[in-house]
């Protein structure tokens, strides 16, 4: 699978619905989670957290300093911490989280390709991501 934006928030964009914007922090933050793609297939039905399974912990964290320039989109690289032991992860989803259940927080991208250190296999330390230079995606 190559990297591919969530067909429910490119709708969810187009339509202004609340939850889809990239530009909240906290609570309305957009945040980046790896996950294992021998437990987890992209499909472009998903639209919400709770779609997601192997999920390396729950261990995610929020992007910070958002750019958005030419139609492109990025962000500061992130530090997943202490990222508990298991499969080898070879993606990273993005999400929109708000302050109710995960079955709101809504799918953003799944990134698989131009992601320095994927595949990654957590091990309890600190896993990097470090994003594409050109940045996270385009539209």
């Amino acid at each position: 699978m190559a990297n591919a934006l969530y067909p429910k928030w490119k709708e969810a964009r187009l339509q202004g619905t609340a939850n889809a914007a990239l530009d909240g922090s906290g609570t309305t933050g957009l945040y980046a989670i790896i996950v294992d793609t021998g437990t987890y297939t992209y499909s472009a039905a998903h639209e919400f957290y709770s779609s997601l399974s192997g999920l390396a912990g729950t261990t995610e964290q929020e992007i910070g300093t958002k750019t958005y320039t030419n139609g492109v989109f990025d962000g500061a690289d992130v530090t997943l911490p202490s990222v508990t032991a298991g499969a080898t992860c070879e993606a990273i989803v993005l999400f929109i989280k708000n302050a109710g259940a995960s079955t709101t927080w809504r799918l953003v991208a799944f990134l698989d390709t131009g992601v320095t250190g994927l595949p990654v296999t957590p091990n309890g330390g600190n896993i990097g991501i470090s994003w594409n230079a050109s940045g996270i995606f385009a539209l």
